[in-house]
This record gives structure tokens, C-alpha cells and sequence, in this order.
């Protein structure tokens, strides 16, 4: 059975990354459709996608991450997408990796497929500062403490989620710094999840949109959420 195929593609002044990112994508999948949310850039983002002729949405406010992913999960439900595929703007996901993320889910193992950095033998690629992954590493832990499900990469925004967490996304997404809750929400709710070593590069061109101070705010309001989450048994 052909399954249908979204790459949903959140974007927040890239510019100067989108049109590499998406033909990269049409030769990689080029069975699978694509939705860029651009999140009401500020730069030319939206111009180029116009002018490109490329498949976008554009947010007349700024939902960030959170809303942006949220905004791609209601299209993919309402389109009747089978299989929706996480993938940032930025250029640090490698669309190489999208049919081996989506296996998992056409054969019905898995529910949810997250593409880990730090499952690839020899380490290659990029894998961000020391800090960060220390900070990816004791949030990983809480996920484990919190939910019993072991993910290595859990700030990873390459995923890959079938129809059902299609359908749970689109009604509730975590809007700040949304990857690990989604996980645990997911978690709480049965989902199966499996990751698959994926290499990443450094963003091509910008900076990102975190550093030092939000570093510390990302830890300390993702460890919170993901304790209520668990306290709270929250579940759909």
C-alpha cells in the first residue's frame, strides 16, 4: 500500500538555508509532499518561497517552534496524510535519512521514529557543544525517570510519526521548546518509539535562535513540564 508522505518543514528567517533544504528534499523523497510554516519571518523567507514556487504556509504571528509543528500536524490530519516527517529548515537535517525513518512505520513497529545523532558508530557529524549535549543527556535521563522510554537525542527535530500521533499532535503540541515534552506526551499516551542513527550537520548559513541564556531557561522549563507531565498522568 503507498502510504502518503508530508515533510513538514518549520522555518524562522531562513532565507538563506530554504532553497538548498527543500531540493535536497525533492531528490531525496521525491515520493513525499512538503509544507513549509514559515513562522512570520522577518526576512525574505516567505518572498523566496513565493517566488520559488515552493508549497508554504506563512503564520501572520509568530507561534514559534511549537506552533509551527503544530500548525504542518493540522494540515497533514486534515489533508489525510499517513506519515508526517519532521524536518528543519536550517539545513542540519540530511533528507537522506527519511525513508529509513519512515520503515519503521510502514512496517508497524513503531509509532513514533526519532533520528539520533548519538547512536551513529564513530560519532560522525555534528553534535552540537559539550554543554548542550550534557544538558541533552540529563534530559534524557528525566524522560527514562518520568515515562520508563529511553531516547538518546530527545531535542532531536528530525521525526518521523504515523497517522494516529498525527492526529494527537494536531490536537495538543507543546508550544516552548517543544521536543522532549512531545515525547513524554506521546509516551503517556502508549505511543511506541524508536530511534535510528541519523548524521546531522551544522546549520549552512545564520545563527541559531539559542543561545546561553535561553540554554538555561530551555532546561529549567522543559524539566518542569516534563515532571507535571508525569504527575499529572497527563494523557489525551
Amino acid at each position: 500500500m503507498n502510504r502518503r508522505i508530508l515533510i513538514i518543514i518549520p522555518a524562522y528567517n531562513e532565507q538563506d538555508n530554504i532553497i538548498s533544504v527543500v531540493e535536497r528534499l525533492k531528490q531525496s523523497v521525491p515520493q513525499a509532499d512538503y509544507l513549509i510554516v514559515d513562522d512570520c519571518s522577518n526576512d525574505g523567507t516567505a518572498g523566496i518561497c513565493k517566488s520559488q514556487g515552493y508549497h508554504y504556509l506563512s503564520l501572520p504571528i509568530n507561534l514559534g517552534i511549537g506552533g509551527g509543528v503544530q500548525a504542518e500536524y493540522k494540515y497533514a490530519l486534515q489533508n489525510g496524510y499517513d506519515i508526517a516527517v519532521q524536518h528543519d529548515g536550517d539545513g542540519q537535517h540530511d533528507p537522506r535519512y527519511i525513508n529509513a525513518a519512515i520503515a519503521p512505520i510502514t512496517d508497524g513497529s513503531a509509532d513514533i521514529v526519532i533520528g539520533s545523532r548519538f547512536l551513529v558508530q564513530g560519532g560522525g557529524g555534528f553534535r552540537s557543544t559539550a554543554a548542550r549535549r550534557m544538558g541533552i543527556r540529563m534530559l534524557s535521563g528525566l524522560v527514562r525517570f518520568c515515562c520508563g522510554t529511553q531516547v538518546k537525542d530527545v531535542t532531536s527535530g528530525f521525526r518521523a510519526v504515523g497517522r494516529e500521533y498525527i492526529r494527537f499532535y494536531a490536537q495538543e503540541y507543546p508550544s516552548d521548546y517543544p521536543e522532549p515534552e512531545a515525547i513524554v506526551f506521546a509516551s503517556l499516551n502508549g505511543a511506541r518509539i524508536r530511534e535510528i542513527p541519523v548524521v546531522m550537520h551544522e546549520r549552512e548559513n545564520g545563527s541559531s535562535s539559542i543561545d546561553l541564556k535561553k540554554s538555561v531557561y530551555y532546561m529549567i522549563k522543559v524539566s518542569i513540564a516534563i515532571f507535571m507531565c508525569r504527575l499529572t498522568g497527563r494523557r489525551n
